[in-house]
């Protein structure tokens, strides 16, 4: 089959690669309909080459039709139509009991300290085959997949697979009081669906930070006000001032390691780029190697007492905080891998209707088949042609 594989930093090649099988009983075979380039693989274009090899498959936003479920899958047959979560959660083990999937104690990488295994995202959460490919192994399908309605587009559905879930668990994490003031720093597809779900969980103000003038005007489109950050000097001091000298509820980075204005954090990544892998694996996993702009700004602009809730994907562990700040101002943190099916049955009732409240038909902006992946990678971390989201066609 043909795949798109990780070959070094900003590489990435469609090859022929063999076609996945039933390795335990547990596993599903998945013919793949359509698969997205996701914020989190630009991670791997750019700074967490170190934990891949030359032929690892990405991808981690598929969903498709199966083709053959192994003796201990019983929920799903051949032909029926799915969504495949990014992490893979067995749904029994203790962790997943209290729906705490992507700490799946089955799944864990324990050999690197991490949670659930997740597909076509490196080394350290288990080198599965990823999901930009024309078949996909899921593992734990017994648990994992969705099953959704056989009719309607595919991309009113595929984003159940990541950045859907992401953004609900992201704004109920917030935890914004009803009728109050939520900001979202960071529009990309993560950002643009928290903005939505914001307003559609009841808050009353919505606020949407980014420089990329394409982001703005799509979720300004969607009713959100926006700000363009390149045109402020003081972004918190700017939110604190909008939102009655206090600052927003709550806050939410949707941006993570790699955002702009954060030189140190830039040189620290590019440095780790050029050493050997192990010393490379080395730095980024112990030394704080995080562009920290965006979280430092939302725990300065969140008003006292207000939560901070982090969709953003950080990696380093000695990253400095303004913990007395952030102390004395009360702020409650809260982060962490999605854990996709403990949301998606809130949803998917609002996906399977005529109507479209959280306008997942307005997001992706370039649909392309997978052997122009590597064109739509560049394209999408340049920002340009307007791209926003990219699905990819097996």
């Amino acid at each position: 089959m043909k795949a798109l594989t990780w070959q070094g930093k900003r590489d990435v090649r469609v090859e022929e690669v063999p076609d996945p099988r039933i390795e335990e009983p547990t596993d599903a075979i998945v013919k793949i309909t359509s698969t997205a380039i996701c914020g989190s693989d630009l991670h791997l274009y750019e700074v967490l080459g170190p934990y891949l090899k030359p032929g690892d498959v990405l991808g981690h936003e598929p969903m498709g039709i199966v083709e053959e479920v192994g003796s201990e899958v019983t929920g799903l047959k051949p032909g029926d139509r799915v969504v495949v979560p990014f992490n893979i959660a067995c749904g029994s083990c203790w962790m997943c009991e209290r729906q705490l999937y992507a700490q799946c104690e089955t799944t864990q990488v324990t050999s690197e300290g991490k949670g659930a295994s997740l597909f076509g995202y490196t080394s350290l959460y288990g080198s599965v085959p990823g999901g930009q490919a024309e078949y996909l192994r899921v593992p734990q399908a017994q648990f994992g997949p969705i099953k959704i309605p056989q009719t309607g587009a595919d991309e009113r559905y595929l984003y159940l697979s990541d950045i859907l879930p992401t953004a609900w668990q992201a704004v109920k994490y917030a935890d914004t009081p009803h009728g109050g003031t939520l900001a979202v720093f960071g529009l990309g597809p993560v950002g643009q669906f928290c903005a939505r779900i914001g307003r559609h969980l009841g808050a009353g103000r919505v606020i949407g930070l980014d420089l990329v003038p394409e982001r703005l005007e799509l979720a300004r489109r969607h009713g959100i006000e926006v700000l363009d950050v390149s045109q402020l000097s003081d972004v918190p001091g700017a939110l604190i001032d909008l939102v009655d000298g206090r600052g927003p509820d709550a806050v939410i980075d949707a941006v993570g390691m790699e955002a702009h204005g954060s030189p140190a954090g830039k040189l620290a990544q590019t440095a780790a780029g050029l050493l050997p892998d192990k010393l490379a694996q080395t730095m980024t996993d112990r030394v704080g190697v995080d562009r920290l702009s965006v979280l430092h700004a939302a725990l300065k602009a969140v008003r006292r007492g207000g939560t901070v809730s982090l969709s953003g994907v950080y990696g380093g562990e000695a990253d400095p905080m303004p913990l007395m700040e952030m102390f004395d101002r009360g702020i409650q943190l809260r982060m962490g891998q999605c854990h996709v099916r403990r949301w998606t049955d809130e949803i998917l009732p609002l996906l399977s209707g005529d109507d479209d409240p959280l306008g997942v038909e307005d997001l992706r902006t370039h649909r392309v088949p997978l052997a122009r992946a590597p064109q739509a990678y560049e394209m999408f971390q340049k920002k340009e042609d307007g791209c926003i989201k990219v699905v990819l066609e097996p």
